[in-house]
């Protein structure tokens, strides 16, 4: 009987089975290959926003010839990021609001997540999925600074008894 209690343990991981995360993890996968090799472009979040903001700001660094460029397809592409969380809770019949933590929690971790963004020069789609992909040394230091704060956070807000 103690020879399940690892494979138990293991299937938290997967709350909802493998088959959801893996054809996830496959499509973002085969997204973002097919956006480097059509255009020799990192398809990271952050960097997709930054070149939407050309169309609403004159600030030189988001008209920058490369995205003001190839700001359509990415807009389209942020666009898609949103639509395919819409199309999920239409799909899924789950109610848009799915967490328990307060607005302005989510409203403060966003912030920081976006300082954490522009002090990791990127994002953990670009670093995590795009620059761990093709081997960059820069991308796998943050990956790992990324996982260590979380880590970290997660365990502190445990300790303290902080919940939602």
């Amino acid at each position: 009987m103690s020879e399940l209690v690892p494979l138990l343990a293991f299937a938290d991981f997967f709350p909802r089975g493998i088959l959801p995360y893996l054809v996830g993890g496959l499509l973002v996968g085969l997204g973002a290959a097919t956006i480097y090799l059509s255009t020799g472009i990192i398809a990271g979040a952050s960097t997709f926003l930054e070149s939407t903001l050309s169309y609403v700001s004159d600030v030189p660094r988001f008209n920058r010839f490369k995205y003001v460029q190839s700001r359509g397809w990415r807009l389209v592409f942020t666009a898609g990021i949103v639509s395919g969380a819409a199309v999920y809770v239409l799909v899924s019949g789950e109610g848009v609001w799915t967490t328990d933590v307060q607005w302005w929690r989510l409203l403060f971790g966003g912030f920081l997540v976006g300082v954490g963004t522009r002090l990791g020069k990127g994002c953990t789609s670009g670093h995590g999925v795009c620059g761990v992909g093709s081997l960059s040394n820069t991308s796998f230091v943050n990956v790992a600074t990324f996982l260590a704060v979380a880590i970290g956070t997660a365990q502190l807000v445990q300790a303290l008894g902080v919940s939602p």
